[in-house]
């Protein structure tokens, strides 16, 4: 055999074993940040396929995904808790989104991988970063780095928030509040509330969802700011199905089991893209980069935490 037909046969593969490792991303057992470092980990050996352009791939799947969650937004529910919770809401999206532009300009880090944390730790964490991304034409680099810094974060606020609420002795609703304003992907909510009890789980999965809508004015915002040179907007052609399958669920409820469904499909496709996101970057990239993504995620984190607990706490 020939050195020639020895490297077609190793790519050959090293693409089988990607598609296979893709496909195990799809089972239930494989969570987001585990499929972000099983891609990343294939990268960072050379067995992410260079004959494919992963970048177009997960763009296209990541519009997909997020039309599918909104399939299991409630809307009734989540517009009641939003206006309930309208001025905390509302003010830490803001706040964390003018402090990130801040801090990413007092760091001098990259202004599309900055917006991306800052929306992240402002909304929903990864599905946040997935509508923005394509919203502001950020790269598959800007995108993983943004989800691999929430991630990180996501994973300690399992261990550390229920730790601080007990420390503190905080109700169980208002332990909701706090998680659902205060952690970045609704999962690591969901875990950290269902280990504070019941009632700290059922507040912070609605306030968790009601804060998901505001994905559709941030990305339409984001897409306005990055705009660059170009005179019309480029508004995601997404974010308009997402509304569509809101609207959808909410008016035509027959369709429950279905739309379940479409729901669950689509938060698979949405690990499935975080091991190609991952894939599209490696030890290399990361190191060229350095520790100021982390240390923007950290303080906005600190900010948000501590600013909503207050005002939790002494205010509500």
């Amino acid at each position: 055999m020939t050195p020639q037909s020895q490297n077609q046969s190793q790519n050959k593969t090293q693409l089988v074993i990607f598609i296979i490792a893709g496909l195990i991303c799809l089972l239930p057992m494989v969570s987001s940040p585990i499929a972000l470092i099983l891609g990343f980990t294939l990268a960072s050996i050379g067995w992410a396929p260079s004959q494919v352009y992963l970048g177009a791939l997960t763009k296209k799947l990541l519009a997909y995904s997020i039309v599918g969650l909104g399939f299991g937004i409630q809307l009734d529910a989540a517009l009641s808790i939003s206006l309930e919770n309208l001025p905390l809401i509302l003010g830490s999206i803001i706040f964390t989104l003018i402090l990130g532009f801040g801090l990413t300009r007092l760091l001098k880090l990259d202004h599309k991988t900055g917006h991306l944390i800052a929306s992240g730790t402002a909304i929903c964490g990864g599905s946040a970063i997935a509508a923005v991304s394509p919203a502001i034409k950020a790269n598959s680099e800007q995108t993983a780095i943004a989800l691999a810094t929430i991630f990180i974060l996501n994973s300690v606020a399992l261990f550390l928030f229920p730790a601080i609420g007990h420390a503190l002795s905080i109700s169980q609703h208002d332990f909701g509040v706090w998680s659902a304003i205060a952690i970045h992907d609704t999962s690591s909510v969901v875990g950290a509330a269902s280990a504070y009890g019941n009632e700290a789980l059922t507040t912070a999965t609605t306030i968790k969802l009601a804060r998901a809508l505001w994905i559709i004015p941030i990305a339409l915002v984001s897409a306005m700011l990055f705009k660059g040179d170009n005179k019309k907007i480029a508004i995601p052609y997404f974010i308009g199905f997402y509304c569509l399958a809101i609207a959808i669920a909410h008016w035509l409820p027959a369709g429950e089991l279905v739309y379940g469904a479409i729901f669950e499909v689509s938060k698979r496709i949405l690990v499935v893209c975080l091991f190609l996101i991952g894939a599209g970057i490696t030890i290399q990239k990361m190191r060229a980069t350095g520790p100021k993504p982390l240390i923007l995620g950290v303080l906005l984190w600190i900010a948000i935490g501590s600013s909503s607990l207050a005002y939790i706490l002494l205010l509500n």
